[in-house]
Order: C-alpha cells, then structure tokens, then sequence
C-alpha cells in the first residue's frame, strides 16, 4: 500500500494512541493539573468542528476529500478562506486538546512531528494536484489565503 493511500485521519488515530502510551508509559512531569486539563475540551471541540464544516463543503462541491483521488472543486470560502487546510488544522486543535486533557508533557511531543509529517506527506502532494488541476484559480487562493492559519 503505497503512502498517499493511507488516510490523513489514520495518521491522527496513531498519533493519539502514541500520546496515550507516552502519557501512562513516560508522562515525564504533569505539566496541566485537574481541573485545567478539561480546557483541553475547547480545542478538541473545535478541531472536530471544523472537521465536519469541512467535510461537508467537499460533499456540497461533490469533491473528494481523499488526498489521493482527483479533485474537481476548488473549495475557497468557509473554513478555507481562513486557512487552505482546515481539516488538518483541525487535526493539530484534536492533538492539541488531547495533550491537554491528558496534561503530561509527553504527549505534546507529537504534535510537532504530526505536523511535519501531515504537511510533507500530504500537503504538498494535495497542493500540487490542486495547482495542475486548477491552475490560475489555485494560483489566485494560495496567494490569498495561508496553508495553516
């Protein structure tokens, strides 16, 4: 199975199975005591919020939304006119809000590398595709709007 075929969203269920094994195998020091762990809610809620705000923007533009398979809408408004990759963003806020419910320092340590790897790995493939499909139009939004925030 090659790498593009796996699902961005497979990438996130390991990334907060490994924040769950650092977190009780090595929680190094607590750094978020009970009850300021629950913030953690806040970003977990909104990350999966803006998840399903995008997802539903790919539904009404009949596009995909597998990073693998051909796009044929070029999706600008909504949570994309903020940020050219809500769903991933969303993913970090889930991460984010995860390490914070969790409050060890250990499972902060994946948010960066998921980061990394979510933005080589599928980023950059996604943006290609969108600029052979669309051209002048991809040109004008990626100019208009960041990858992240």
């Amino acid at each position: 199975m090659k790498l593009k075929q796996i699902l961005p969203t497979t990438y996130l269920l390991i990334a907060v199975i490994v924040m769950l094994i650092l977190n009780y195998a090595r929680p190094v020091t607590q750094l978020i005591p009970t009850p300021w762990n629950l913030l953690g809610l806040l970003p977990l809620g909104f990350g999966l919020w803006i998840n399903i705000v995008a997802d539903r923007a790919f539904h009404q533009a009949q596009t995909t939304v597998k990073p693998f398979e051909e796009p044929t809408a070029l999706i600008t408004d909504g949570a994309f006119a903020i940020s050219r990759n809500p769903m991933y963003l969303g993913f970090v806020l889930i991460l984010v809000g995860a390490a914070t419910l969790l409050g060890s320092l250990t499972p902060f340590l994946v948010i960066l590398p998921f980061c990394a790897w979510i933005d080589r790995g599928y980023v950059s493939f996604e943006e290609q595709a969108l600029a052979e499909a669309f051209g002048a139009g991809w040109s004008k939004y990626k100019e208009s709007t960041r990858r992240w925030l």
